[in-house]
């Protein structure tokens, strides 16, 4: 026969033992320290991935470091206009470097390019512009690794802040970044 006390008990053990668990594994998570590129690599490529959330830079064709970000919070699919907060993709171009930002430091994506204007003015809508790679909000710096738990940006790329300081520091204005689904 079924004993309902017996499955009680189960439940509350699963349950206890995974909040344990996050107790013990956030912090680790959390406060694992970051481990940042070579000091003398020169970023020549960057790939994005907005299904994976993943954000791939290279240098002479050497994945150096894989990045887990945020990305728009407009949802899936190419950005068609401004204000839809969906992450562009395509082929652009790192155009800016402002290392004094709102969102602590970013590298300016040369969106929208031609064909995203012409799309957008089909929809009677303007493209949109400044769509960077950027850190944290400043002043909400503590989110720290959390920040790729879900998507926030309004069609920006988001990393933390000591990824973004890494991924500044290498990147020179020009470099290649292809955005795919």
């Amino acid at each position: 026969m079924f004993n309902n006390n017996s499955s009680l008990n189960k439940a509350r053990i699963v349950i206890f033992s995974t909040f344990i668990g996050a107790l013990v594994f956030l912090p680790i998570y959390y406060f694992y320290p970051y481990s940042p590129m070579p000091k003398n690599v020169v970023i020549d490529r960057i790939v994005v991935f907005k299904s994976d959330h993943s954000l791939l830079a290279f240098s002479q064709n050497s994945l150096i470091k894989t990045f887990h970000v945020a990305i728009g919070k407009g949802g899936t699919g190419h950005k068609q206009f401004e204000g839809d907060q969906k992450t562009p993709e395509g082929a652009y171009f790192i155009n800016t470097k402002n290392a004094n930002s709102g969102y602590h430091k970013n590298l300016g994506i040369s969106y929208p390019n031609t064909q995203d204007i012409i799309a957008a003015q089909k929809l009677g809508k303007p493209a949109g512009a400044e769509i960077k790679i950027h850190g944290l909000k400043n002043g909400q710096e503590f989110v720290g690794k959390f920040q790729c738990w879900r998507d926030w940006t309004n069609g920006c790329i988001g990393l933390t802040n000591d990824e973004i300081d890494d991924l500044y520091e290498h990147t020179p204005i020009g470099t290649p970044i292809l955005i795919f689904k």
